[in-house]
């Protein structure tokens, strides 16, 4: 069995020493569970700071090891997109564990990556294997070898804010940055095996904002979303949308931002006509799977879910 070793600060583990880092868990068990693997394993629970919220005058500093749960009960007046999203994760259980690093950071969910006796484009394989065969979870956006989407739902809502987070040895990057464009099929995000991210860095926040998060999913809860989506918009006295963003998730490499139906809502009444436009534009460029086209209606159904509710 692996050892743990508790660091004293997210940048002590020695350059040579070999490993893998956990803050809550929950990904990192599954996956030494599945694929059967035990590294020694970097324990980063207890550093101080590295759970915190801070509120300063032109960010807010959110640490890497704060729970999905503090970040959906703490946040909800200032960032309700992500809070909504935070809130909307897996089970309480979970929640009350997994950081928002570790779901920055944790891997795919296919399940030929986590099966230990197959072989990826992610885990040193020369072929995505769920291309041609099941891939009923895979992307709407084909636009990578590996035909799973990213797994975060947090990246999702933390594009809509242009977050970034802080990385041990680097300036500030964007989440986009960590993520990448999702053309590498061998990574789910650009951290090197030595780095750790510490904190995720929001702009201050919007007066006004109006969130809403949904998912669809195959049961009633705890279950990874086939598609969801993610709207924050701020509405002026006239009744005229002046920002808006849109994230949406379960279809791609990585999650996206829809610029194109944002576009379209900012400068107009969020009314019935112009909300079903920016919907079907979310959809639009989509190239399915066999098994995923269905998720091209959901991509539209959901996005028009939030626009809804928002303008409501």
């Amino acid at each position: 069995m692996s050892g743990i070793t508790i660091l004293d600060d997210a940048a002590a583990r020695p350059e040579d020493s070999d490993g893998v880092y956990r803050a809550g868990g929950t990904d990192l068990q599954e996956r030494l569970r599945t694929r059967g693997e035990t590294p020694h394993i970097w324990d980063l629970t207890g550093i101080p700071g590295f759970a915190d919220i801070t509120r300063e005058a032109d960010r807010t500093v959110i640490g890497a090891g704060t729970t999905a749960a503090t970040v959906a009960t703490e946040l909800g007046e200032d960032y309700p997109a992500l809070a909504q999203t935070a809130a909307g994760l897996a089970t309480p259980q979970v929640r009350a564990t997994a950081t928002i690093g570790g779901n920055l950071l944790q891997r795919t969910r296919c399940w030929y990556y986590r099966h230990p006796h197959t072989r990826c484009l992610k885990d040193g394989g020369d072929r995505c294997p769920a291309r041609n065969g099941r891939h009923l979870y895979g992307v709407a956006f084909d636009t990578s070898a590996c035909v799973h989407p990213h797994p975060s739902s947090l990246a999702m809502a933390l594009l809509t804010y242009d977050a970034s987070v802080v990385i041990t040895g680097r300036d500030p990057i964007g989440v986009g940055e960590l993520l990448g464009d999702g053309t590498d099929p061998t990574r789910d995000h650009a951290l090197g095996e030595q780095e750790v991210v510490t904190q995720v860095l929001l702009p201050p926040p919007a007066a006004g904002e109006r969130a809403a998060y949904t998912r669809a999913i195959s049961r009633f809860e705890a279950e990874w979303p086939l598609v969801e989506a993610v709207c924050r918009m701020l509405v002026n006295d006239a009744g005229t949308v002046t920002s808006c963003a849109i994230g949406v998730g379960g279809v791609a490499p990585v999650p996206l931002r829809m610029p194109a139906a944002e576009a379209m809502l900012i400068g107009s009444p969020p009314d019935e006509d112009t909300i079903a436009a920016a919907a079907r534009a979310c959809a639009q460029g989509a190239s399915p799977l066999p098994e995923t086209a269905y998720k091209v209606e959901l991509i539209e159904g959901c996005v028009r879910e939030v626009l809804e509710r928002v303008s409501a």
